[in-house]
């Protein structure tokens, strides 16, 4: 065909200019102004005799029917041509001698011979001694002689010839199969009823493919010694399968190894993984938690999968920097059980692991429940198809799906190009696992340097710095503010906080710009930009947080470029069926813009608020989360809004006394995560206390207590509680309400900092 239409484009053009070369003449005379009569070679194409040019008319149809002809000529020729080969191969095909009838027909020969063995076996007296059954081996040695047969349908099948010319099938049987293993199993069999001929002949067509198995192992794992074929018939006395040859069964001991299933539901093998799950929750934290809770809350049948990359159980992290660092106990990193401000003792996990499914019973579990996939990762999306990819080729499909993958700490470059034996000594705080190698550290180690001053920095140097004097330990802190979280509170307060922070033993070292890190005779070396070097043993680099925005990609999602994380709208949707909540959701706030929150109690709301539409809630989020710092139990504050120490502020301070520290503040809530309990709380009617009016500072140095308003426009945009708790309710009430406010000293009086 191809040939034909080769010839028709070479001729056709020739037809073409033929019948078309009067009619170029004629425009081209008319185009020159030429006397129309030159149209009258026209007449020289068309059939008539006394038109003149009969000869060009002929040779013009000879060129054209000589082409038709010639083409349908080939055509009809290379049809018969293909229908005659396409019938040959089909009859070639046919008579090809079929694989799976000459295996059939193999094992229908081998059958009766393995048929005579087992009715020579069965035919032995119950009463037969030790000795006598081991002369019964003698009977199963010439199978292997009947074997050879076996060679003709290995040649057929190039797949199962390697096996057998690498390993003899002669080696087998002797090594894999004591004498003594034979007489426990021909024991049983002796007094067993006779059998019809029908099972005796399935068992060897089922064993036959069975015995090249053994054969495969060997050449799967040559490094292996021949010791595991005499380990694996150990196990077969106690399988109830009578079958004639204890070779066969030695595949079954192969794949008992991985089947053992684990103790706690939640640590599942790749098998175990379910295929779908109507609520997917990528992530394992905080938001995932509450967003579980949320969607149970409203559908108490929902069955709930929380995928997470940890592994462990959900957890809250806020007391791996706090807390935790205060027990006695010293199995705390194993126990993670922590005794609160207020003395009651709780664990940092949300739930046991009782509460929790099994991942591959959630499908059958009558009213539902919430499944966790601990130490899997989400490595791709498609939105398209409703499902995700973990990391080992899983793929599980959902009808909603939460992305809450929180986010990876930063760390500095400085630190990442001196090498992998620098980062062995560097500690990016973020999971349970990071508080495990700190506390190990900590007591291994002269000396930790703290890189960043902000809560996690501040809170860990307060916590190592207490420590310090038992194990005789050295803490360091440096940043590059002029103080301790410098860049929320303002720069007075900075530095009281800075000064409470050396109390506890820490040496902190302000103004501080890391140029280079390296390793010198043993120790870590930090040289700073102007001059100063510090040595240490260990650096925990607490300089912030990068979202996990790694689905980003696949799944289609939009990433914001000024705070980072995922987009979403004011129901925290960022596609159809797919919402974000936690650190890496970049929410809009129609109070403050466009924002991106960090904190515990942003996680439980937003969490909370996602679960609740992705049951049909339909809820914007409005709520202004609150983030708190303990240095210790004596210091404390809770912030909301924009804290930002850029923004104008004005504080408003009273004496503290005995009531008002974090440990009083956890007394009288009952909980040290304080907003599980604010969060909760709404504010009505605001009431001022009715304290006399705040009388001026007498000691400018002595903070206690107060309130500081952060404003933009005249507006209170942030709020700072220091050492004043269970007021989060009014503060939250007047960002809202966003008016601007002519005395702030009358503002303050709502928060009552001036009752004893």
């Amino acid at each position: 065909m191809l040939k034909c239409r080769t010839l028709w484009e070479k001729l056709a053009p020739l037809a073409r200019n033929s019948s078309t070369l009067c009619q170029r003449n004629a425009r081209r005379a008319v185009l020159q102004k030429e006397r129309r009569p030159a149209l009258l070679q026209r007449a020289q194409m068309s059939a008539n005799p006394s038109g003149g040019g009969g000869s060009d008319n002929t040779m013009y149809y000879v060129l054209v029917g000589a082409t038709c002809v010639g083409g349908l000529g080939y055509v009809y020729s290379t049809l018969r041509g293909d229908k005659q080969r396409y019938q040959d191969r089909i009859t070639e095909i046919d008579n090809r001698p079929n694989k799976a009838t000459q295996e059939q027909t193999y094992l229908q020969i081998a059958a009766p011979e393995a048929t005579e063995e087992l009715a020579e076996e069965a035919s032995e007296p119950q009463s037969v001694a030790d000795e006598e059954s081991a002369l019964s081996t003698p009977p199963e040695e010439p199978s292997p002689s009947a074997e050879p047969p076996m060679e003709l349908p290995s040649e057929s099948v190039p797949e199962e010839s390697v096996p057998e010319e690498s390993v003899p099938e002669e080696s087998v049987p002797e090594e894999s199969v004591p004498e003594e293993s034979v007489p426990e199993e021909s024991v049983p069999e002796a007094p067993a009823e006779e059998k019809t001929s029908e099972e005796s002949v399935v068992q060897p067509e089922i064993s036959e493919p069975i015995q090249e198995t053994p054969v495969e192992a060997p050449t799967a794992s040559q490094a292996e010694t021949s010791e595991p074929p005499l380990e694996t018939p150990t196990p077969e006395p106690s399988e109830p399968s009578p079958s004639p040859a204890v070779v066969e069964s030695a595949p079954a001991p192969a794949s008992e190894t991985p089947a053992p299933a684990p103790s706690d539901p939640t640590q599942t093998a790749p098998s175990q993984v379910p295929e779908h799950a109507p609520y997917l929750l990528i992530g394992g934290g905080t938001a995932s938690f509450a967003a579980a809770r949320s969607i149970r809350a409203r559908d108490p049948g929902a069955r709930v999968l929380i995928v997470t990359d940890e592994p462990d159980l959900p957890y809250m992290r806020p007391p791996l920097s706090k807390e935790l660092w205060f027990v006695d106990d010293p199995e705390v990193t194993e126990t993670l059980r922590f005794k609160q401000w207020n003395g009651k003792e709780r664990s940092i996990f949300f739930q046991p692991p009782s509460f929790y499914v099994s991942p591959m019973e959630l499908t059958k579990v009558e009213n539902g429940g919430v499944a966790v996939l601990t130490g899997k990762k989400v490595v791709h999306m498609d939105v398209r198809g409703n499902k995700v990819r973990l990391e080992d080729g899983t793929e599980i499909s959902y009808d909603k799906c939460l992305i809450a993958t929180g986010g990876i700490p930063r760390n500095l470059q400085v630190i990442e190009r001196g090498g992998d034996e620098l980062m062995k000594r560097t500690t990016l705080f973020r999971k349970v696992e990071d508080f495990r190698s700190l506390g190990k550290v900590s007591k291994e180690v002269k000396s930790i340097t703290i890189i960043g001053g902000g809560f996690l920095g501040s809170e860990l140097a307060c916590a190592l710095g207490r420590r310090s004097a038992d194990l005789d330990l050295e803490i360091i802190q440096m940043f590059p503010e002029k103080g301790n979280m410098g860049k929320v509170l303002p720069e007075y307060l900075s530095n009281w906080t800075t000064e409470k922070v050396k109390t506890e033993g820490v040496r902190v070292v302000t103004d501080a710009l890391v140029k280079n890190v390296s390793l010198k005779d043993g120790k870590v070396e930090i040289k700073l930009k102007d001059g100063r070097t510090v040595q240490t043993d260990h650096i925990v680099a607490a300089v912030g947080l990068e979202p996990s925005v790694e689905l980003a990609k696949s799944a289609g999602l939009e990433v914001d470029a000024d705070f980072g994380g995922y987009r979403v709208n004011a129901e925290l949707q960022a596609r159809s069926n797919i919402w974000v909540a936690g650190d890496a959701a970049c929410f809009y706030d129609i109070k403050l813009g466009r924002r991106r929150v960090e904190h515990h109690d942003h996680a439980v709301v937003s969490g909370r608020l996602a679960g609740e539409n992705m049951t049909g809630a339909n809820k914007p989020y409005w709520h202004q989360s609150m983030f708190w710092s303990d240095l210790g139990p004596d210091v404390g504050y809770e912030a909301i809004g924009i804290v930002d120490s850029s923004l104008p502020t004005v504080g408003v301070f009273a004496k503290a006394t005995a009531k008002d520290t974090p440990k009083a503040a956890t007394e009288k809530s009952g909980t040290g995560i304080r907003s599980e309990s604010e969060t909760e709380a709404v504010a009505g009617i605001v009431k001022p206390g009715t304290a006399a009016p705040p009388p001026p500072m007498q000691q400018k140095d002595d903070y206690g207590k107060g309130v500081i308003f952060y404003l933009r426009d005249k507006v209170v945009v942030g709020i700072v509680l220091w050492n004043v708790f269970n007021r989060m309710p009014i503060a939250r009430k007047i960002i809202k309400d966003g008016e601007e406010h002519a005395d702030l000293n009358e503002v303050a009086k709502l928060f009552n900092i001036h009752e004893d």
